[in-house]
């Protein structure tokens, strides 16, 4: 097809603030998982789809199936909705207290 520019399993990007290889990242309302360590204001590969380990707010314990949020203020995932983007969902129950989980990205975006 000559019209298709990427499979869109990934994106580059301008980094919105400096961000670390494996991390969350949004811009606008897209979400993914940071390729590589990017300084803000630099270029950035972000994975948008898959499956993984990020940082979360560590007193909150999350169930397989639980809807999850990017809190962009603390760079964290989070089970709360308010004022968050709806990124995915968990992969594996995470405990209370833990500091990382898996989360599949839904791939899309989010207003």
């Amino acid at each position: 097809m000559k019209n298709q520019v990427s499979e869109g399993r990934a994106i580059d990007v301008t980094a919105p603030y400096t961000v670390a290889s494996g991390a969350g990242c949004l811009v606008g309302s897209l979400f993914g998982v940071s390729a590589y360590a990017a300084a803000s204001g630099a270029a950035v590969t972000l994975w948008l789809k898959g499956v993984y380990t990020l940082t979360k707010h560590s007193t909150e314990a999350w169930t397989v199936g639980e809807l999850l949020y990017w809190d962009d203020t603390n760079k964290y995932v989070t089970a709360t909705a308010t004022s968050n983007k709806l990124i995915g969902v968990a992969t594996a129950a995470a405990a209370n207290p833990s500091s990382v989980g898996n989360v599949r990205l839904n791939g899309m975006f989010n207003s």
